[in-house]
């Protein structure tokens, strides 16, 4: 029995990381097929206005905000203006100014190699050999994927400031959340970033005259597809796998985002796909295969350790 648990189990977290990879990746294509005749900062704003105001409501309703303090809510919507409020605002400030969805995406190509390096030092946590070598294998994936997608670029060389700064933003939010002992659900943190970026984004939005939004279905079509998948599920999923299955694998997963929009902007807008981004792809998912394998032996020599203890 035990064992046809562990397998459920199992396939619970790959049809999260799947959804999670996918949810993530459109995150990057909203603002680059929907923002063409719209400031892309009018669109994040109505992506997150609506969705703040229904999770409330959900909250509200089912009770889920008991017990939650104001202690636990500062730090939540510190975690939030990180990891929503500022890596939403660079990634669409990064696609406004022309870098390709594909090449945005290496903010979280690189993001587990940072992570890796700083676990030790702030978490107290080792990443093993192997660990170490498909994080290594992933990088070189993306690069390829990246380089690309170089050529054809036509942003400033400053524009690139922009996914750096994403990546340091989701980084800081991530490591916040990862050194705290988790005080409120899913649905609470989720509420809580949603909130403190809409009430964050809607002064940003009137400063810059970007904050009605306009009466075509398409806009409104757009904002709902971004708040339920790259709002609501992505970072639902995001924070639901970090304490599932740790931060190493969770960041290993954020190398297949980079292959995957790559792809999807293939498919949807034109962008470049050629045989040295499919090496990229393989090398990607290889380095994914890599890190999850090694994750998956701890977990079980953790779990045999423990019952010959018993």
């Amino acid at each position: 029995m035990s064992k046809q648990i562990g397998i459920v189990r199992a396939s619970v977290t790959v049809m999260a990381g799947a959804a999670f990879v996918l949810s993530w990746s459109s995150g990057f294509l909203v603002p680059a097929i929907a923002s063409v005749d719209v400031s892309p900062l009018t669109l994040l704003v109505w992506r997150f206005v609506p969705l703040a105001a229904v999770l409330l409501a959900v909250v509200a309703f089912t009770g889920a905000g008991r017990g939650v303090t104001r202690a636990d809510v500062r730090h939540q919507a510190l975690i939030g203006l990180f990891a929503q409020f500022g890596y939403c605002t660079a990634v669409y400030a990064a696609i406004a100014e022309g870098v390709a969805t594909g090449t945005t995406a290496l903010i979280d190509a690189v993001q587990p190699l940072v992570v890796a390096m700083l676990v030790g030092p702030l978490l107290g946590l080792r990443v093993r050999g192997a660990q170490w070598a498909g994080l290594m294998i992933g990088a070189a994936g993306v690069l390829l994927v990246v380089r690309s997608q170089l050529d054809d670029s036509t942003a400033h060389p400053a524009a690139y400031l922009w996914p750096a700064l994403a990546m340091v933003c989701l980084i800081i939010g991530t490591f916040l959340q990862r050194r705290s002992e988790p005080r409120t659900g899913t649905l609470v943190t989720l509420t809580i970033h949603v909130t403190v970026t809409a009430l964050a984004l809607v002064p940003v939005a009137a400063i810059f005259g970007a904050l009605v939004p306009p009466a075509s279905a398409s806009f409104w079509l757009a904002s709902g597809f971004a708040a339920v998948f790259p709002a609501l599920t992505a970072y639902g999923l995001y924070w639901w796998l970090l304490r599932r299955v740790g931060i190493t694998a969770l960041n290993a997963l954020l190398f297949l985002v980079a292959p995957t929009t790559a792809a999807a902007g293939a498919l949807l807008l034109g962008e470049p796909l050629t045989i040295v981004t499919l090496i990229g792809f393989a090398l990607c998912g290889a380095g994914v295969a890599a890190v999850l394998t090694s994750e998956a032996r701890a977990s079980r020599s953790t779990v045999v350790a423990a019952a010959r203890a018993q």
